[in-house]
């Protein structure tokens, strides 16, 4: 139990017992009335069960899906306007590679003459400012009148 002070004696403790507060009764609160257009009133329906007694309610039928509406045949001109789509499409397609195809082979050609004219400049730049000497090949001497060939004179 509980610890003792000391230099007193020990005191009698008081019981307190607690009930329980009843709740007053829940109050019955009516369901909310729906209300139902004159013109589709369901019928009320009654079922005598295998034990006598007797079920009344309201017949439910089943939900009946919405019918389907039949799709209205596609128009020839749109299917013609479409597929002139598509092969316009695919001819654009094929424009854009034939004019890549052209840009690059003019690139290459103008690339090639551009470098056949440096070296032929370049090879008669060469044979305009080389030196005038003989350079092998046929020597004609025309005041002794004698030829020779492959022999240089210095």
């Amino acid at each position: 139990m509980y610890p003792e002070h000391p230099g007193h004696a020990p005191a009698q403790r008081a019981v307190e017992v607690h009930q329980p507060t009843p709740l007053p009764p829940a109050v019955a609160v009516p369901a909310p009335v729906v209300p139902v257009q004159p013109n589709a009133v369901p019928t009320v329906a009654s079922i005598v069960l295998p034990d006598g007694r007797v079920v009344t309610g309201y017949a439910i039928n089943p939900a009946q899906p919405e019918p389907v509406t039949a799709k209205p045949p596609v128009s020839r001109a749109a299917v013609n306007v479409a597929l002139g789509g598509v092969g316009f499409l695919a001819v654009c397609g094929g424009l854009i590679l034939l004019t890549s195809f052209i840009a690059a082979l003019t690139a290459f050609i103008t690339q090639l003459i551009t470098l056949a004219a440096v070296i032929f400049g370049g090879w008669i730049v060469v044979q305009i400012f080389s030196t005038s000497g003989h350079q092998g090949g046929t020597t004609v001497n025309i005041r002794k009148a004698t030829f020779k060939r492959n022999h240089f004179h210095g």
